[in-house]
C-alpha cells in the first residue's frame, strides 16, 4: 500500500491545532505497521530551521492555476519512516500566519494543484491519497474533473477527512474557473454547486472514494441539521461512504513517564509522583499548596463552542467550592477578561495564563485532577485523552469524541474513566464539577479511575489499522 498523505500542516513542523497533531502521528503510525507513506505540506515561513537543514531539493515544477503560472519548489527529508515532500512557493507561503489572509482559497488551491501535479512529475504513484480540510478539498476535485482521463492518475483512489465541518472554503462561483482553473460547466451542472457559490468542503465530499471524520458519534451528528453546519443534506446523501475512525494521540509525546517537562515522571504502575507535580504546579502558579484541594484545568481556546459561556454562567458558583482552578489558552476577549476578573476575585485559588504553551500544558496536564470540556461541539478532541494518559479525569459534555472516550463514573458498578453531562446546560455542568470534587475525597475510588485511565490505549496503533483497512478497501475497488 503506497499512500500520500496530503495536509496544510503537521508536527513537528507547522502547527495551529489539532490536525497538525493528527498529520504529524497517524503517518508515522502507518510507516511502523508497514504501509509505505509519503506526507506532502506547504513549506512556510514557520517551517523550522532544523528540518530545512535535513531538507534536500528534489526539483522545480511550473504548476498552471487558471490562468496564473507559478513556480514551486519540492523538498524532502525523511523522519520516522515517512517521507515528507514540502512545496515551496515564496508567494504563497513566505508569510508570517499560516491561515487568515486574504487569499488563502489561491494559496490553498495552488497547494492542491501542485500536489497533483507533483506525483507524475516526480515518476510517484500511489494507491491512495488522504485529503484533510477544505485546504486540500480540490485534490479529489482536481483528479475527477481535471484528470479523470489522464492515465497517470488511473486507479488512485482519495480519501477525504473532515476534521470540524464548521470551516469549509466557501467562494464565489467566479473562484471555480478564475482561481482553481475548473470549468464552470461543472458548477452549471450542479456537481460543485453550493449556495450560488463554491463550497470545497462539498465538493470533496460528494467526489472522494471515501469520507472520514474523526470520531464515531461525530460522523453520526454531523449528518443532523444542529452539528452539520448546512451541510447535513449533502452528508446524509453521501453517507454510504462516511465513518467516523477516532483520533489517537502520540503516546511518545504524551507519556508521564519520560516526559522532560515533569519534575517527577510516573506512570500507571507507578503513579505515586503525580502528587509531586501538583504540588509543583500549584506553587508554580501561586495557588495554595494542597494536596487535598482538587485542582480543575481548562486548557484549550476561550471560545463560545468550547463552552466557556457554561463556565461565564456559573463561574463564581464553581469557585465557592473548595477547588482550584489552572486556565491556560488564549481565545475571545470577553472570555480573557471573564477569567482575569475572576483571579483578582479569588487570590490564591485561580490562574488565568493566557497564552499557549505545549510545554506549560504538559505541567498542567500533570499536575491538575481533571480537566474541564464543556464543549458545545468537539468532532473527537485530543486533551481528554492526553489527561487520562497523565491520570487527569476529564469532566465533559457528551458529543463527538468526547463521548467515545470518556465514560461517566457509575458509583453501582465502579465503570467509567471521568465525569460527563449530557445536555448543553451550564448548572448540569456544575453538578458534575461539585460531583467529580466530591469523589476525589474517596481516595480509593479516586486512585481506581486514575489508574483506569493511564492505562488505556489512545496511541494511534488502533487508528492506524482502521485507515490502513479503508485503504486497502477502496484500492481494490474498480
Amino acid at each position: 500500500m503506497k499512500l500520500l498523505y496530503a495536509a496544510s500542516e503537521a508536527a513537528p513542523f507547522c502547527k495551529t491545532g489539532g490536525l497538525a497533531d493528527v498529520a504529524g502521528a497517524l503517518p508515522k503510525a502507518l510507516a511502523a505497521s508497514g504501509v509505505e507513506v509519503s506526507v506532502v505540506l506547504p513549506l512556510y515561513d514557520a517551517v523550522p530551521d532544523w528540518a530545512r537543514r535535513e531538507m534536500t531539493f528534489v526539483r522545480m515544477l511550473q504548476v498552471s492555476l487558471a490562468w496564473r503560472n507559478q513556480t514551486c519548489g519540492v523538498f524532502s527529508l525523511v523522519r520516522d519512516g515517512v517521507t515528507y515532500y514540502f512545496l515551496d512557493n515564496g508567494y504563497y507561503y513566505r508569510r508570517r500566519e499560516l491561515y487568515g489572509h486574504y487569499d488563502d482559497g489561491e494559496r490553498f488551491a495552488f497547494f492542491s494543484k501542485a500536489i497533483v501535479d507533483m506525483i507524475p512529475a516526480l515518476g510517484l504513484s500511489f494507491d491512495v491519497i488522504h485529503a484533510n480540510d477544505w485546504q486540500t478539498a480540490l485534490i479529489p476535485v482536481y483528479l475527477k474533473c481535471l484528470y479523470r482521463d489522464d492515465p497517470r492518475y488511473q486507479g488512485m483512489k482519495t480519501v477525504f477527512t473532515i476534521h470540524n465541518i464548521a470551516y469549509q472554503g466557501s467562494f464565489p462561483r467566479g473562484f471555480l474557473s478564475d482561481v482553481a482553473g475548473i470549468d464552470d460547466a461543472y458548477f452549471r451542472s450542479g456537481l460543485l454547486a453550493y449556495n450560488d457559490g463554491i463550497n470545497l468542503l462539498k465538493s470533496a465530499i460528494v467526489l472522494c472514494d471515501a469520507l472520514t471524520t474523526v470520531s464515531p458519534t461525530y460522523a453520526r451528528e454531523i449528518l443532523t441539521a444542529y452539528y452539520g453546519a448546512g451541510l447535513d443534506g449533502i452528508l446524509r446523501a453521501n453517507a454510504g461512504k462516511l465513518c467516523g475512525i477516532l483520533n489517537g494521540i502520540d503516546t511518545d509525546v504524551y507519556n508521564p513517564a519520560r516526559d522532560e517537562a515533569l519534575s517527577v515522571p510516573y506512570s500507571a504502575g507507578s503513579p505515586e509522583g503525580k502528587q509531586e507535580n501538583k504540588l509543583a504546579l500549584q506553587r508554580t502558579l501561586g495557588l495554595h499548596a494542597d494536596l487535598d484541594v482538587p485542582v480543575i484545568a481548562l486548557v484549550t481556546r476561550l471560545a463560545e463552542h468550547k463552552g466557556i459561556d457554561l463556565i461565564a454562567a456559573v463561574l463564581d458558583d464553581i469557585m465557592s467550592e473548595n477547588i482550584q482552578l489552572v486556565v491556560l489558552g488564549r481565545g475571545e476577549w470577553k472570555y480573557e477578561q471573564l477569567f482575569q476578573q475572576a483571579k483578582r476575585r479569588y487570590p490564591g485559588k485561580i490562574s488565568v495564563n493566557i497564552l499557549f504553551s505545549e510545554d506549560f500544558a504538559h505541567k498542567i496536564y500533570a499536575g491538575a485532577d481533571m480537566l474541564l470540556m464543556p464543549s458545545k461541539s468537539e468532532p473527537c478532541g485530543l486533551a481528554q485523552m492526553v489527561a487520562l494518559r497523565y491520570g487527569t479525569l476529564p469532566i465533559v459534555r457528551e458529543t463527538g469524541g468526547l463521548a467515545d472516550t470518556v465514560h461517566a463514573y457509575n458509583p453501582a458498578t465502579g465503570e467509567g474513566n471521568g465525569f460527563s453531562f449530557t445536555n448543553y446546560n451550564a448548572h448540569d455542568m456544575l453538578y458534575t464539577i461539585r460531583l467529580a470534587a466530591s469523589l476525589y475525597h474517596d481516595r480509593e475510588v479516586w486512585n481506581t479511575l486514575v489508574r483506569r485511565g493511564m492505562s488505556e490505549d489512545f496511541s494511534w496503533k488502533r487508528s492506524a489499522k482502521a485507515f490502513e483497512e479503508l485503504y486497502e478497501r477502496i484500492a481494490e475497488k474498480k
